[in-house]
């Protein structure tokens, strides 16, 4: 499938920024399934460097705005073309071993509560097992959007019983992460087959099973990824893999508008 994504981020400042700098992950990687066709990103003003690809294979950009500027405005948009794979994740050009994944970070702990939860899943099969845990998860946890923030937690979230895909993610993260198992956290877009607006990129998890590799579970819908998924870049939490982190001096954020448009069409033979 052909997904066609227009990605457009903009900050708007209560007073004059003076410089400010973005590390922006908005590139997609070519892998097996996925096929960056064309796609551009464009800051108004901005002075925009290439850098590389980080140990985890996203491909790192940096905008630099050095004049006074009131608005900062990111568009990002292209063409990649995906093939459904069931969720499996290989020829990534990432120097980190899975065993890094394994890493705990403040927004993907488990706590005795998802520990608990985790362990009462017994199959011995890997893959099975994670599936099992993303079925239950997808039950015990409703989708409510306002139910949480961006530094929820998955154990609060977990506790809450509500919470967006980013609360999803970390939670199965957390609770693979507690059964030895690496998992990581991933953005990117989805196509839904509505009128393809949103208001906001997306967010799944991947977890790594011997003599497989590295699987995509978007709990929040219940599946592994399929041809309907962008894959954008990815991380040990939310924060790790944000698509546009960066700092200013001067200014104060005073609004934020995020919009994304996804459109699909079969592929051309």
């Amino acid at each position: 499938m052909l997904n066609t994504v227009q990605h457009t981020t903009c900050y708007k400042y209560l007073h004059e920024a003076n410089y400010s700098i973005q590390a922006l992950k908005l590139w997609p990687a070519d892998f097996d399934g996925q096929k960056v066709i064309s796609w551009d990103i464009r800051i108004e003003n901005a002075d925009l460097t290439r850098l590389s690809h980080d140990g985890f294979g996203n491909l790192i950009y940096l905008a630099t705005l050095s004049e006074p500027h009131r608005e900062i405005r990111v568009e990002a948009q292209g063409e990649v073309e995906v093939e459904d794979r069931s969720g499996v994740v290989r020829g990534l050009k990432e120097a980190a071993r899975p065993r890094v994944f394994l890493r705990q970070t403040t927004q993907s702990q488990a706590d005795e509560a998802i520990e608990s939860f985790a362990q009462s899943h017994k199959q011995a099969d890997t893959l099975e097992r994670l599936h099992m845990i993303s079925e239950s998860l997808a039950n015990k946890v409703s989708f409510k959007v306002g139910a949480t923030g961006a530094g929820t937690t998955a154990g609060e979230a977990f506790e809450l019983g509500k919470g967006v895909c980013q609360d999803f993610s970390h939670i199965f993260i957390a609770a693979a992460r507690s059964l030895n198992i690496p998992a990581r956290y991933v953005t990117g877009y989805l196509f839904t087959g509505d009128d393809g607006s949103f208001d906001a990129h997306h967010a799944w998890a991947e977890a790594w099973v011997d003599n497989l590799g590295w699987v995509g579970f978007d709990v929040a819908n219940g599946v592994c990824t399929t041809e309907n998924y962008v894959r954008l870049a990815c991380g040990l939490d939310a924060r790790s893999a944000a698509p546009i982190r960066g700092s200013q001096q001067g200014g104060a954020i005073e609004d934020l508008d995020v919009h994304v448009y996804v459109q699909q069409q079969q592929v051309q033979s």
